[in-house]
């Protein structure tokens, strides 16, 4: 059997119609698939690979780390370095009442994490949530998932869910003190990069401290650097209670994070003890590689061309197929007319072979939109060339 074959056959679907993409190496912003074409990535693994794919410190870091120890007891028992020293990296980047990590091996089991803390910490059920949000897909992340499609074959879910509209005034009035918690992306990604105002989110805060409601903002894809600052909190000037954190957190591994203040998350090791446990969560070589990735990230000075890097798309992405360009750093939501047209533009930048290869995807709850979140090492010239492609796409979707 060909390996596409073993695939389709061995690896459980995710959708009808996969990219299936052999890619066989990756670097900086490129990959490359079986046959040695050369791809501009776009997509990042979707926010994960910041400081660009196998970075030589990180890689440099998982050899180091796997050389020392991998797992060696679940989360929490014994001291390890790894997650120590990472932990402590993070809370030395973070306002002071953020300085107590919890590390999971994905951004959804933050999310499941954070949900048990607010309850444990209010004595509170509702948990309310965004329409058109996506905090990940385990029971309890599906049940604050913000679109119906998603959740319905799945019901019955967590009871005690209410749903609001982001960035709406008349939304904040739903959050009482029943509220354990209000979960929201800072920038609503799958929603097509949706940025709310910064009247609403001081709105938000000041909402969530008159209930003793907690502020848990999700910055699992607009973490460490892709909006800009390293955290998109920053540009709003408020600080959640809880911090989701996760793929760009472990620097091209698995790991997750909810932050909150050491008191707070002391509700968590008693009544009962182990009130949250991981086996695999913060698992050394994972807490090695993040940490190696933020320091490249901070050692770098990545974030200060990111701004740079958005008005360079902008400027070059002009075309009469492109309803808006919604940007915030280097997240962007090209908005086409349909999904139709988007998969077309998908299909024409990996598989015209007189372009450049370009990867790119679309948004859960904003399928009309083309999504780009590259490496933030991406180069000028490698934007010149990837928005080049992005607009012959286009151009054949006029001519088709």
């Amino acid at each position: 059997m060909t390996e596409r074959q073993l695939f389709q056959q061995h690896l459980a679907p995710t959708s009808p119609e996969p990219m299936a993409l052999p890619i066989v190496r990756a670097s900086g912003a490129l990959l490359y698939d079986a046959q040695g074409k050369e791809y501009i990535d776009l997509i990042g693994g979707i926010s994960v690979c910041n400081v660009g794919h196998c970075h030589p410190k990180v890689v440099q870091a998982i050899q180091r780390q796997a050389e020392q120890y991998l797992h060696v007891m679940v989360y929490g028992e014994v001291m390890q370095s790894p997650q120590i020293q990472y932990a402590s990296l993070l809370a030395q980047h973070l306002p002071s009442s953020l300085d107590c990590v919890y590390f999971t091996n994905s951004g959804a089991e933050a999310v499941e994490g954070a949900m048990k803390l607010a309850k444990r910490l209010t004595n509170r059920t509702e948990i309310i949530a965004c329409h058109n949000s996506y905090h990940g897909s385990t029971q309890g992340a599906l049940s604050i998932l913000g679109d119906e499609y998603w959740r319905q074959a799945f019901r019955p879910l967590l009871p005690d869910i209410r749903h609001v509209w982001h960035n709406d005034f008349e939304s904040l009035a739903q959050i009482t003190e029943r509220s354990a918690c209000i979960i929201l992306e800072t920038i609503q990604a799958e929603g097509g990069v949706l940025a709310p105002s910064q009247e609403w989110m001081t709105a938000l805060r000041a909402r969530c401290t008159a209930t003793g409601t907690l502020l848990i903002l999700d910055e699992i894809q607009v973490g460490f650097g892709r909006t800009g600052t390293l955290w998109g909190f920053e540009q709003y000037g408020i600080v959640p209670d809880v911090l989701l954190l996760g793929k760009a957190l472990g620097g091209g591994m698995p790991l997750g994070a909810f932050i909150a203040s050491n008191e707070k998350m002391q509700a968590l090791a008693e009544l009962p003890i182990l009130g949250h446990i991981t086996t695999f969560g913060g698992h050394p070589v994972s807490c090695a590689a993040g940490k190696a990735a933020l320091e490249a990230l901070l050692d770098e000075n990545l974030l200060k061309d990111v701004f740079r890097k958005q008005e360079q798309f902008i400027s070059l992405l002009k075309h009469k197929e492109i309803k808006a360009l919604r940007s915030k750093g280097l997240m962007m939501a090209i908005e086409l007319e349909s999904f139709e047209k988007v998969k077309n533009v998908i299909s024409f930048c990996m598989n015209n072979t007189s372009v450049n290869g370009v990867f790119t995807d679309w948004f859960l709850f904003a399928a009309n939109c083309i999504r780009l979140v590259p490496p933030l090492v991406i180069s000028e010239q490698e934007i010149d060339k990837a928005c080049a492609t992005l607009l012959a796409a286009l151009d054949s979707i006029v001519d088709s």
